[in-house]
């Protein structure tokens, strides 16, 4: 069997590495700070499966022109980095035309359906299914007119069997209580499931990969140089790394890996903000969405976390917290009861391609080298299913999904 380097030590690389380790592989991970030390450290912990429906899609680009108006809102681009983000926008919205979105949703579906029959086979392996929550998720709107500009959404869920109830103001109540009564009707998704803390359950990934005889070495990885048998790693300290496979997974980090194979994929950065309160915060009983504000609130065993929103300003501008402060401002006003001290900041980096599905396949130049990022907002969600196709990749098996929507060269 061949050995494998894994770079990238989040959520979708651990997952990776496990499930390769399953197959009798030889697996080394690669991380220039550690396990969970970016978007994986910072989610709202939802296995969002009923999720199907692609970001680039008509409805966001109806409702862009609104939230940039406001600089701390839903949406914002910071103008110092605006001329770069101008090719990713262009193929967003060209991602946005129905026979693009209706595709792309066919094959998130695919992988979501994948993902969450894989995960509690995965969470039983590694021990960590004890962390697994079904509370299910509460999407909530402020009008009549809000709530039937979703239906077509719904419909779409329905489409592909996706069990859901729409509620009035009092049926919600009874789910969760607390809310402002400025929201008159919300949908209930029971098939919505939680991770009792994103951070620890990929510390806890990391463990049972060490346990099982795997080794995670810090570095960052600079360039891959294929070769006839594998591919060899360069690292910034100056040495180097040959594996018969490499696995490139390093979250918004890995199209500059991608880039040195000859691959210009164009993945981009949605800067996510949160802030976690404590526990007793407030008594969340299930995931609330404020879509029409961009942000939700979700119970972990750490606290209660407000988070969400998008900010396309690349790896390197300062964060902006005023953006956190924002949310949190908002989401005392729509849970009245909230209490909003005591809480931690935190800005991570959610790596995003344009028509939302990530980038799951080989290299161009060599076979030996296989892409599984750019998840966008469904990196835990999808972990599982990613690690299985990793896993079948890399032994030679057939993927139980199509893989040609995910190829990274589509954009090429």
């Amino acid at each position: 069997m061949p050995n494998v380097a894994i770079i990238g030590a989040g959520v979708i690389g651990l997952s990776s590495a496990l499930m390769a380790q399953a197959r009798g592989l030889s697996v080394t991970v690669i991380d220039r700070e550690g396990p969970a030390a970016g978007a994986s450290a910072g989610n709202a912990g939802a296995f969002a499966f009923t999720d199907i429906l692609p970001l680039a899609s008509p409805g966001i680009m109806r409702k862009a022109p609104r939230w940039l108006l406001d600089p701390l809102g839903p949406l914002s681009i910071p103008p110092a980095y605006a001329l770069n983000i101008a090719p990713w926008l262009w193929r967003f919205w060209r991602a946005c035309a129905p026979s693009a979105v209706a595709a792309s949703t066919a094959a998130q579906t695919a992988l979501m359906d994948l993902s969450k029959a894989e995960l509690e086979p995965f969470l039983h392996a590694t021990g960590t299914h004890d962390m697994l929550a079904k509370r299910g998720n509460l999407q909530v709107y402020e009008s009549d007119a809000e709530f039937r500009a979703s239906l077509p959404g719904w419909q779409a869920r329905t489409d592909h069997g996706i069990e859901f109830h729409h509620l009035t103001a009092r049926e919600m109540e009874a789910i969760q209580p607390g809310l402002s009564p400025r929201f008159t009707h919300g949908t209930f998704t029971p098939g919505w499931f939680s991770i009792a803390d994103p951070k620890l359950y990929t510390l806890a990934l990391a463990d049972r990969f060490r346990t099982n005889g795997g080794n995670i070495r810090i570095a960052q990885a600079t360039a891959i140089d294929p070769t006839t048998t594998g591919a060899t790693i360069r690292l910034n300290d100056g040495t180097t790394l040959h594996a018969d496979r490499v696995v490139i997974s390093a979250g918004a980090h890995s199209h500059h890996l991608a880039r040195t194979l000859g691959d210009r994929i164009p993945l981009e950065t949605e800067r996510g903000y949160n802030t976690t309160l404590p526990p007793d915060a407030f008594d969340l009983r299930t995931q609330v969405t404020f879509g029409g504000h961009g942000f939700v609130v979700s119970r972990l065993s750490t606290g209660i976390r407000v988070g969400g929103a998008v900010e396309l300003g690349g790896l390197t501008l300062p964060p902006n917290f005023k953006r956190s402060e924002a949310m949190l401002r908002k989401a005392k006003s729509f849970l009245p009861d909230l209490n909003t001290a005591g809480g931690r900041q935190w800005m991570g980096f959610r790596p995003s391609l344009p028509d939302s599905l990530p980038a799951i396949g080989p290299a161009r130049r060599s076979p030996h080298v296989i892409y599984a990022f750019g998840h966008g907002h469904l990196g835990l969600t999808q972990s599982a299913g990613t690690a299985r196709i990793v896993a079948d990749l890399l032994t030679g098996a057939r993927p139980p999904v199509d893989l040609s929507p995910f190829t990274p060269h589509r954009f090429q």
